[in-house]
């Protein structure tokens, strides 16, 4: 029988998610894969993903995956797993789907909850304990542009779906995390 477990760190911009979940997960003392989502499209994204990889444990295996991460949960042989981040997974989807600066809207929102369906499929049938790292886009002013409003409703949804299926859920404000589930 296997048991997986989910812990989902929600919060805004430079809120402390990616530091939290990087202590929970060598808190641990258990063996870590770190998906990194994020694509390097300019130098300040090279330079962020820099500073991310040298802060990471030199023992953890990282895996570069801006998509279709279920596909790769199988190779996953660790017993936690930090995916860093949801946000950036769905925007990196969101780019398949734009045409001179609108989104398809349609085929965007079922590719992302496909994305979603087969990630939780997968991290159900593992034995491992995951981290999952989004940030809440939710909290601000309606976007005044179409691209914007589409991608805060589809994290939203991605956001919601992740919520139901998590043992725990933080919201993390100024590096310290609250207990919104578990």
């Amino acid at each position: 029988m296997t048991t997986s477990s989910i812990t989902l760190l929600l919060g805004g911009a430079r809120s402390g998610k990616s530091s939290y979940a990087q202590k929970l997960a060598e808190d641990s003392g258990k063996s870590v894969t770190f998906l990194a989502t994020a694509q390097a499209f300019d130098e300040e994204m090279s330079a962020r993903i820099r500073k991310h990889q040298a802060e990471r444990p030199a023992g953890w295996e990282t895996l570069e995956v801006p998509l279709g991460i279920a596909s790769h949960i199988q190779q996953i042989k660790s017993e936690v797993v930090v995916l860093d981040c949801i946000t950036l997974l769905v925007s990196n989807l969101m780019m398949q789907f734009v045409k001179e600066d609108r989104v398809e809207e349609a085929p965007y929102m079922k590719a992302v909850q496909a994305e979603m369906d087969e990630l939780l499929s997968a991290i159900h049938t593992s034995n491992q304990q995951w981290i999952i790292v989004s940030n809440e886009v939710g909290l601000g002013l309606v976007p005044p542009y179409q691209m914007g409003r589409v991608y805060r409703d589809a994290i939203g949804g991605a956001n919601q779906r992740l919520a139901r299926e998590a043992n725990t859920v933080l919201f993390m404000v100024a590096g310290i995390p609250m207990v919104v589930k578990g």
